[in-house]
């Protein structure tokens, strides 16, 4: 049995958004906007700090799924599961390492957070929009992946890895689009 018996057993995030569809429109436009609008950080960072707050949170959907998608804007997926272990020693781009700890620590001791924490992120270069942008993606993420854990959604992409041609979708289409391939106008 789902945690929510009117969901099929092991739900995947269509299956929740077609049972509740009321909110879905409007969050996937959040989605496509903090994601894929204009933003001094990549499309690839951004993908990267949804993979990153994902896996610090044990979500294993949104782990995948992100990690996938930071994979099709040219990111490799083991430099995300080496962030999870240690952002200082991992090989990622040296700038990304204080926005990154901002994130983690936004996500486990928010009111813990000095102005040290924000000047590390400026000094390495960043701009107060990119911060700004950055503790959205982890505040929506940390949002998201209690949405996924707490309806039950249980898919792991690591044990089913996507195809190329999935890769690719991933790169063109939007989050609203794919509501609309679920059946959400």
């Amino acid at each position: 049995m789902s945690l929510f018996p009117s969901l099929p057993d092991n739900p995947g995030l269509g299956d929740v958004y077609k049972a509740f569809p009321e909110a879905v429109k409007p969050l996937l436009a959040y989605h496509d906007v903090l994601l894929r609008g204009e933003s001094p950080l990549s499309v690839a960072e951004r993908e990267l700090i949804a993979a990153f707050v994902s896996g610090l949170n044990a979500c294993t959907f949104c782990f995948g799924a992100h990690k996938i998608y930071a994979r099709a804007f040219g990111i490799d997926e083991k430099t995300i599961d080496a962030l999870i272990e240690d952002i200082d020693g991992s090989k990622i781009e040296e700038k990304l390492k204080p926005l990154l700890h901002y994130v983690a620590k936004l996500k486990d001791l928010p009111p813990k957070l000095t102005d040290a924490d924000a000047k590390a992120v400026y000094d390495a270069g960043w701009s107060e929009r990119a911060l700004f942008d950055a503790i959205q993606v982890a505040a929506l993420f940390n949002y998201m992946n209690r949405i996924i854990e707490g309806t039950g959604v249980t898919f792991d992409y690591a044990a089913n890895p996507p195809g190329e041609a999935d890769i690719e979708v991933r790169r063109t289409r939007s989050y609203s689009d794919w509501a609309k391939t679920i059946g959400i106008d």
